[in-house]
């Protein structure tokens, strides 16, 4: 029977030192070893090391290295400390940004509580290659060299010479064939055996070795960025573009320990700030019942270095009302708690100021409660206050609720409308 594996769940920014026991699990000298040659010399951005332990960064998500599996959460209060209040947040905004849905035909999808983010994905993943074997495999033209009984295609004369001295009956030919094995299906199948190598969970085990019996036995390929960047989605071949999107992100991120092959390492994790950068934006463009024009990630030429490269500003967001009134919005994951934002954030404000002539900018943080905080930028020439406006948002994160994709929706619906309304 597979080893169920370590679980540890620590948060955002959060240091661990050896031998310390985190909700009944002890940190141990294996674990940090792991750890430590999976940093490496060249250094991960998910954590670093310290005196006999490691401090993880702004990075979210999980860190399998063996059996152990490390969960780091967000946390924007200081005050709660609730692992599974915040592993729904995580997992509600990474739905809320992937567009993960649930097929109609999978509804046993989820019933089981993830653990972490990697059963997540890895019960994502299996719902969307049962749908598409319950849907029928697609079959795909693929060129084929074989020896057949019958002259088609193109013959190869030399190979044919070689291989049919003894065998005049028979043609070596490269022809053209109709049939399941083409690279949807090779990446699908090397992510199904993965899966049964390094999963944990032992209520996905026979969800896995079904699919591993159900679906069609593929050759082995290697799997680089580059592979996934060639592949063309049509309307036939739609329905696998979710599968390989899972199938990507679990591929690219495991890295096999090929000297000892005992600590294999799957690290799924996420900028916090990029994330709720994206959450915001995708809450704003779902709930746009004003039609603004929304843009994110929106560059424009700042600096120039003589004969040299071009320096770009990017503001997160991007609002424009009409012609003449633009928004410019920074989301930013920490807690104010009453404090200032810092001088850096305020002068890369005044910047989008003057860049995008906005009318109003301002930035976005979590927090407890909603509020709207007012201030305007000096005019340095009067030493008096000016007209241009930065404003701080700061956004409350949803309450504990029974159902995380109801509360979630609605905190998307809150964002959207308090930052419309502040317009």
């Amino acid at each position: 029977m597979k080893d169920k594996g370590k679980h540890i769940t620590v948060f955002e920014h959060q240091a661990i030192k050896l031998n310390q026991v985190i909700n009944d699990v002890t940190f141990d000298s294996n674990d940090l070893k792991a750890l430590q040659k999976y940093y490496g010399e060249e250094g991960v951005p998910f954590f670093g090391l310290t005196h006999n332990g490691v401090r993880f960064n702004e990075y979210v998500g999980v860190i399998q290295v063996a059996n152990t599996t490390f969960e780091v959460l967000p946390k924007a209060d200081k005050h709660e400390i609730d692992a599974k209040y915040w592993r729904n947040i995580l997992i509600g905004m990474l739905k809320a940004v992937s567009g993960f849905e649930i097929k109609s035909t999978s509804e046993s999808s989820l019933k089981i509580k993830p653990n972490s983010i990697l059963d997540l994905y890895f019960e994502l993943f299996i719902d969307e290659v049962e749908y598409l074997i319950h849907s029928g495999l697609i079959k795909q033209y693929r060129k084929k060299e074989s020896n057949v009984n019958a002259l088609k295609g193109s013959l190869l004369f030399g190979k044919h010479i070689q291989q049919n001295l003894t065998h005049q009956e028979k043609f070596f030919v490269r022809h053209n064939t109709y049939d399941y094995e083409h690279k949807l299906h090779f990446i699908l199948y090397k992510t199904i055996r993965l899966l049964n190598q390094i999963n944990t969970n032992e209520n996905l085990n026979s969800r896995i070795g079904a699919l591993l019996l159900y679906f069609p036995q593929m050759p082995d390929m290697k799997v680089l960025e580059s592979t996934f960047e060639k592949i063309i989605y049509t309307r036939k071949n739609q329905s696998y573009k979710k599968a390989i999107e899972i199938s990507k992100m679990i591929l690219l991120n495991y890295h096999p320990d090929v000297s000892k092959g005992k600590n294999n390492v799957l690290a799924l994790m996420f900028d916090m700030n990029m994330l709720w950068e994206q959450f915001v934006f995708a809450s704003l463009k779902k709930n746009n019942a004003h039609k603004m024009s929304l843009s994110a990630q929106s560059k424009k030429l700042f600096w120039k270095k003589v004969d040299g490269q071009n320096s770009k500003i990017i503001p997160d967001i991007v609002i424009n009302k009409d012609s003449e009134k633009c928004v410019v919005l920074d989301t930013k994951w920490k807690n104010l708690n009453g404090f200032n934002p810092s001088p850096d954030d305020l002068r890369q404000m005044y910047v989008y100021h003057e860049y995008y002539s906005a009318n109003k900018v301002a930035l976005i943080y979590p927090s407890n409660t909603n509020s709207i905080i007012k201030g305007n930028y000096y005019n340095t020439n009067k030493n008096e206050l000016d007209n241009k406006e930065c404003s701080i948002i700061n956004i409350s994160v949803p309450k504990h609720g029974d159902n995380e994709n109801i509360s979630i929706k609605e905190w998307q619906n809150k964002i959207a409308k308090v930052l419309f309304d502040s317009l």
